[in-house]
């Protein structure tokens, strides 16, 4: 349990700091509104799926204890550290400055077409984005382990894929809000922190149990 709440914790204060997926959903929400904008929603939590599987199935064929899959386990916790660092590093310099033109009516035809356009490219932006691969790996090598089950390694797939369109999901419907908005560019320093920290604290944590 005390893992589970950790890595949920972890993998959801990495959503909450914006990257290019978070601003591709705002800025489609704010020019297309939130029905368009749900198809980069979707899109993006496909093409995060899709490295959540690769990660979990290439990190579940390898034995613990092997040469290799400990130098995926320091190589994860490297990355996880990096990206620590970073957050803290840069906590506060981010900020979400949105236009505020109001999203343009679409015709039911039109809007299909701006669904299927937003969903390419919410899956392009996340595909793309080679954090993505890298921090799924490293959560994966993570929860590989000698105690881990293909149950347990499913449980977190599903897991990491429903936290990752829902959360997407509700920016996209609350974009419009300005005063939900103003609140979370507020609280984003603070939020960029603790990620930071859990991020650090989970890297040590696993380099602990190697040494051990």
């Amino acid at each position: 349990m005390e893992q589970f709440l950790l890595v949920a914790a972890v993998h959801f204060l990495a959503l909450l700091s914006p990257g290019p997926d978070f601003f591709l959903i705002t800025r489609t929400a704010i020019r297309q509104g939130w029905r368009v904008a749900s198809g980069a929603c979707i899109g993006v939590a496909l093409a995060n799926g899709a490295y959540i599987a690769l990660a979990f199935f290439g990190v579940a064929g390898l034995q613990a204890g092997s040469a290799l899959f400990q130098v995926i386990q320091i190589a994860g916790c490297a990355f996880l550290l990096y990206i620590g660092l970073l957050f803290l590093r840069h906590a506060g310099t981010a900020s979400l400055r949105l236009p505020g033109e109001q999203p343009a009516e679409l015709s039911r035809l039109a809007q299909r077409s701006a669904w299927f356009r937003a969903l390419g490219l919410g899956a392009t932006s996340a595909l793309l984005n080679p954090k993505n691969a890298l921090f799924y790996a490293s959560l994966a090598a993570m929860l590989s382990g000698p105690d881990t089950t293909a149950g347990t390694r499913l449980f977190y797939a599903v897991w990491m894929f429903a936290v990752v369109l829902g959360w997407d999901l509700l920016m996209a419907g609350m974009v419009g809000r300005a005063a939900a908005m103003g609140r979370f560019n507020a609280a984003l320093p603070w939020i960029e922190r603790l990620s930071g920290v859990l991020l650090i604290i989970l890297a040590l944590a696993v380099l602990g149990a190697m040494v051990i």
